[in-house]
């Protein structure tokens, strides 16, 4: 009998930064905007690929940075690249932002392309060594070198999808995936399941924002809790990406039923099909204000808002008044006064029933602990030390 294969690390843990180059609320807003729109637009909704994601690039800012970002070596000489995190796309790639310019990968010449909802990249093909860190390499990990960038002006993208994701990708081979970097993990045995931690640090003003990303589980020191877990959802169009299902009270009324959706840490807000967004609206009194579209709330009303649930698999994941709130040192960014109150609840163009009626966006992410689960297709989540701190 053979000896058992040595798994290497049980967990790989790499730090991220928080970008946070939006220099005006349209920015923002246009950001989310064409990733929903991706999302939900009806004529695409049941694609599963990413490179075909709805809303041209032409609707967005000139340039994109907006989003956590980890850094990853590559190649001889080593470079460093900052790629941006995506857990709705499945592609690794570089070259934007600095320039791939290794002289130990090896060209492949086959075509790759994905247009995202805030830019597009198309390049070809490569394969070259990935330092993760100091302990951590993969060699010939397949990636994207762009030779065509559209509005995304940091280094390029780290894809954390589901595997199938990737499919379309490869225009030549349109049915077929590329290995994520979680894949590549599994194969070289530095961890033993393609699953990954994601902690989110929320926004402080004027300081640099952290968070970390665990591949092969989970990193058990930041949790405060035990991890609820729930499978990914098998409604269709929510299946092709990190999706779930759950239903979503405010206080004791019920205002989505049980309904599928996805968890997504490049929308910024929460976002609830058109008929659950009007509840929450309703129940919390909120008005939409015209500068920037969002609800605002009085002093008043927010001393008496209530928790919002989130009832996902056994377990109910509450947001606390203040989580449910922009942060009042950022509204400068969002035309606000230094003392209004915001909601970071939106709504979604379409109502309940079609398959996608909610995105628990960052705001939701950045208090629980989630973890994509690509072993036993689930999705689990924790309370941090986070989940109830009142820092907006």
């Amino acid at each position: 009998m053979g000896s058992p294969v040595e798994v290497r690390n049980s967990t790989v843990t790499l730090p991220m930064t928080r970008r946070l180059a939006f220099s005006n609320v349209t920015d923002l807003l246009r950001h989310d905007k064409a990733r929903v729109a991706a999302f939900t637009d009806s004529k695409r909704a049941g694609r599963p690929s990413n490179t075909h994601l709805g809303v041209s690039s032409a609707e967005l800012s000139e340039t994109h940075e907006w989003g956590y970002t980890v850094q990853v070596g590559i190649g001889f000489p080593l470079t460093i690249y900052h790629l941006i995190i995506d857990t709705a796309s499945a592609i690794t790639w570089c070259g934007s932002a600095s320039a791939y310019t290794s002289g130990s990968g090896a060209d492949t010449q086959v075509p790759v392309a994905v247009i995202y909802p805030y830019g597009s990249f198309a390049g070809t093909l490569w394969e070259d060594r990935f330092f993760i860190d100091e302990d951590v390499t993969i060699p010939q990990m397949q990636f994207g070198v762009a030779s065509s960038v559209q509005n995304i002006i940091v280094d390029g993208v780290l894809g954390l999808g589901p595997t199938s994701l990737g499919i379309g990708a490869l225009p030549n081979s349109p049915q077929e995936t590329i290995p994520t970097i979680t894949d590549r993990m599994v194969q070289q045995h530095h961890i033993t399941r393609p699953i990954v931690g994601i902690f989110f640090h929320p926004i402080v003003p004027n300081q640099v924002t952290f968070g970390e990303l665990t591949f092969g589980g989970s990193n058990h020191n930041m949790l405060s809790s035990n991890i609820g877990w729930t499978g990914i959802t098998i409604t269709a169009p929510s299946s092709r990406y990190w999706g779930i299902d759950q239903r979503i009270s405010y206080l004791d009324t019920e205002i989505l039923a049980y309904t599928a959706g996805i968890v997504d840490s490049g929308c910024t807000f929460i976002y609830l099909s058109i008929d659950a967004y009007e509840k929450y609206r309703d129940a919390t009194g909120g008005t939409v204000n015209p500068a920037n579209g969002l609800l605002q709330i009085s002093p008043d009303q927010y001393y008496t808002l209530g928790t919002l649930n989130f009832h996902i698999g056994t377990m109910t994941h509450r947001l606390i008044p203040n989580a449910q709130i922009w942060p009042r040192s950022l509204n400068n960014k969002i035309n606000g006064g230094d003392n209004d109150i915001f909601l970071v609840v939106k709504s979604l163009p379409t109502h309940s029933g079609v398959g996608f009626d909610f995105i628990n966006g960052y705001v939701f992410l950045q208090r629980y602990y989630v973890i994509l689960d690509g072993y036993q297709r689930r999705v689990g989540f924790a309370q941090t030390r986070f989940t109830r701190v009142n820092n907006n």
